[in-house]
């Protein structure tokens, strides 16, 4: 063997390039993949805020299909949502100003959506945002466990909300993951 020839094992420096370059590639399609998701359910979440008389109603007519009709009276939730769907009417009959209420609450989600623009664009100058969206998460139980019981509302439908702050922190624990991965491959590179 020559001096001039290169071990086996070693590894150039454009080939070491190449797979920073991969491997950031992949982290951010990730990244941005989990991300377009969130903003999705954000965005459905926020525009299904708007008609919700009429999707209560739709809900309601489901229930009462003969397949779902005995485990949904049974359960108790049949009950409910006619008891939701009563009082989305009386107040869209007599008190259509509260309506506006759940647009702020839908234009808030839409709002939030947007706040993940600077993630997607800039995952680690961004990382807060990420952050900010986890606690937001942790604090649906709380609201859901102190609020709900002093608005009335059944406990399973309770744990039901209780389950967007689990399940939405999910994907974010794997965005952050992914951040702070390419944070590192960023500060390896300088």
């Amino acid at each position: 063997m020559n001096a001039n020839s290169a071990s086996p094992a070693a590894v150039s420096e454009p080939q070491v390039l190449a797979a920073r370059l991969r491997l950031r590639a992949a982290l951010l399609k990730r990244i941005r993949a989990w991300l377009a998701a969130f903003i999705i359910g954000l965005v459905l979440s926020g525009l299904t805020a708007f008609p919700l008389p009429w999707e209560v109603s739709i809900l309601a007519g489901t229930l009462r299909w003969p397949f779902l009709a005995g485990l949904a009276r049974s359960s108790g939730l049949t009950g409910w949502i006619d008891l939701v769907l009563s009082a989305l009417l009386e107040n869209q009959a007599r008190f259509p100003f509260l309506a506006y209420g759940t647009d702020w609450l839908a234009f808030a989600h839409l709002v939030i959506a947007s706040a993940f623009v600077g993630p997607w664009r800039d995952p680690v100058r961004n990382r807060f945002v990420i952050e900010w969206a986890m606690l937001a998460c942790a604090g649906v139980f709380p609201l859901a466990l102190i609020c709900g019981p002093l608005r009335g509302i059944p406990l399973g439908w309770r744990l039901i909300d209780c389950c967007f702050g689990a399940l939405g922190v999910l994907p974010l624990l794997l965005v952050r993951r992914d951040i702070l991965r390419l944070e590192a491959l960023e500060s390896q590179a300088q």
